[in-house]
């Protein structure tokens, strides 16, 4: 099982940025974003379940990030507008078999990280 993460950046304030996660191996019940700033723990972005038709976010990313999955291409994304520099981190995808949950503990597998900056 393997989860490649690609699509981060430097971007400026404003910006749009999409994400993508390729996963071989697998598909999973639960697919989600977390992130991790310098000096932070890790902290959760979103999560999808397997169909696609239940998202949950973080009120920090609610309205400006949106989760999707493609589960023909085993690829889940992450659209991101209105970037802030809060925003910046290293960007994670994870697969699991528990659904909404926001704990990295809950999840099986983890891609490699992509780092987003965004400049102000």
């Amino acid at each position: 099982v393997q989860l490649q993460a690609s699509g981060g950046g430097l971007v400026q304030a404003g910006d749009s940025l999409r994400l993508s996660c390729a996963a071989s191996g697998r598909t999973f019940v639960s697919m989600g974003w977390f992130r991790q700033a310098p000096g932070k723990e890790r902290e959760f972005v979103a999560t999808i379940t397997r169909s696609g038709s239940s998202t949950y976010y973080a009120d920090s990313v609610k309205g400006r990030f949106t989760i999707s999955r493609d589960n023909a291409k085993n690829t889940l994304y992450l659209e991101m507008n209105s970037l802030k520099p809060e925003d910046t981190a290293v960007y994670y995808c994870a697969g699991g078999s528990l659904l909404f949950r926001t704990q990295a503990g809950d999840y099986e597998y983890w891609g490699q990280g992509t780092q987003v900056t965004v400049s102000s």
